[in-house]
């Protein structure tokens, strides 16, 4: 893989293993407040930030639905399942992130979670020695899928997008990279990548080690 200069992770689903409690915990927290969500419904809100979440859940259940209300539900719920559970680390992290930190890559953390969170967990996980940046969504005025969140990480780095390569897990984490104008590798975690994402994939990986292989 020519030209390594940059690599942006998404971090659930792509890192650790956590997208799967979105899936899980988005349907509760709306069962709590006696909305129902499907599990397609649930697997397209993965990685989707400001503002598009909240209009997404507002087009399915009325304006009158209390996004933060739900959000902070879900947010409790999933704590709690980690808490209990721990946070697994994605195969292949640790050695990919080693092989790119010996050939002197940079690496960072593209997130839509929070920041406080996102540092709490790549310190949990003993990942975070390995990023120089952790870019949360809430840096910028739109997440994934809209594009500001890597072009903002490019701008932090000093480096233009074409000089990135962007991995992540989700169609909105995709979409959010390509349009940047990053080079996308895809790990797929809930769905596989199917033909609306591959076009704009420069490769689709098994795992973070695979990736690791190709560039040692």
């Amino acid at each position: 893989m020519e030209q390594l200069k940059a690599f942006l992770f998404d971090m659930d689903g792509t890192l650790i293993d956590t997208e799967c409690y979105y899936r899980v915990f988005w349907p509760k927290a709306l069962a709590a407040f006696g909305y129902t969500m499907t599990d397609e419904q649930a697997l397209s809100m993965r990685s989707l930030g400001r503002p598009f979440a909240p209009q997404r859940l507002r087009e399915w259940y009325g304006k009158e639905l209390d996004y933060h209300a739900v959000r902070e539900k879900r947010k409790e719920l999933m704590e709690e399942a980690l808490a209990r559970d721990g946070i697994r680390v994605k195969p292949g992290a640790k050695e990919l992130l080693t092989v790119l930190r010996d050939k002197g890559v940079i690496t960072a953390v593209v997130t839509a979670t929070d920041r406080e969170r996102a540092d709490r967990y790549l310190a949990q996980t003993g990942l975070a020695e390995f990023f120089s940046e952790v870019i949360s969504a809430t840096s910028v005025k739109e997440g994934k899928p809209s594009p500001d969140i890597y072009l903002y990480a490019c701008e932090k780095m000093g480096l233009k997008p074409e000089e990135c390569t962007a991995v992540e897990d989700s169609p909105n984490g995709v979409m959010s990279a390509w349009r940047a104008g990053c080079r996308v590798i895809m790990i797929p975690d809930q769905t596989p990548a199917d033909e609306t994402v591959r076009p704009y994939l420069y490769q689709c990986a098994d795992s973070l080690g695979e990736i690791a292989a190709s560039i040692m």
